[in-house]
């Protein structure tokens, strides 16, 4: 099982690479605007659309989807190299760990960045990706019970938080692998963690909500 461990720490890290590369960030700097500094501070589509607008919102989505994507077919073929196709059991098992392996590198690296000083967004865009890639049913049941939630209260937030912590709950009523499970876990203590201030926010009840642009100040 040596080569599992080293194939996992191998996707991990591809995964964090691409990860690291922060659309919210990238996109900012052809506006002149670090959105860190701006808006909530984070640096994802959520605050980018308050603070830059539409366009580099949608810039954002569209760079956050695909690398969390990407991150898992890296991971797919890193763990398909090598395995004997007569095997079709002990090859779906592999391979879905490299999927999730390479997403959750994603994650973390959008988390906390290597190019941008370990300073990134909440990863929920990104690790929505993976879940796809992973569970695509899963994927499209989360999105929903999120866009109910944001279309019945308008707070992004909690319809991310909301959709996380319902994920290890929906994962383990489905009957998915243990491998599935974790992941589920943790991604889940991850963007619930991640929006520890937006918590807060909401309980006082200061949380922006969609469609309110602080503008840059």
């Amino acid at each position: 099982m040596g080569w599992v461990v080293i194939k996992v720490v191998l996707a991990l890290l591809v995964g964090y690479l691409l990860g690291s590369a922060n659309t919210s960030l990238i996109v900012g700097k052809f506006y002149g605007v670090d959105v860190r500094k701006h808006g909530s501070g984070n640096a994802g589509m959520t605050n980018t659309l308050r603070t830059l607008g539409k366009l580099p919102a949608l810039l954002v989505i569209i760079g956050d989807l695909l690398k969390g994507i990407l991150a898992c077919v890296v991971g797919y073929y890193i763990f398909k190299a090598g395995l004997n196709a007569a095997e079709p059991d002990g090859l779906k098992e592999h391979i879905a760990l490299g999927v999730l392996a390479g997403g959750t590198g994603a994650v973390l690296g959008h988390n906390w960045p290597l190019y941008f000083g370990f300073k990134g967004g909440k990863g929920v865009l990104t690790t929505f990706a993976v879940i796809l890639m992973a569970a695509p049913i899963q994927g499209l049941i989360l999105l929903g019970i999120f866009l109910v939630v944001v279309a019945l209260t308008r707070y992004v937030s909690l319809g991310s938080i909301t959709a996380a912590a319902v994920f290890p709950f929906l994962t383990a009523f489905m009957g998915k692998e243990p491998e599935y499970i974790v992941f589920a876990v943790f991604v889940a203590l991850l963007v619930i963690l991640r929006h520890g201030s937006n918590i807060t926010r909401l309980i006082k009840g200061t949380e922006n909500k969609l469609g309110h642009k602080k503008g840059i100040v």
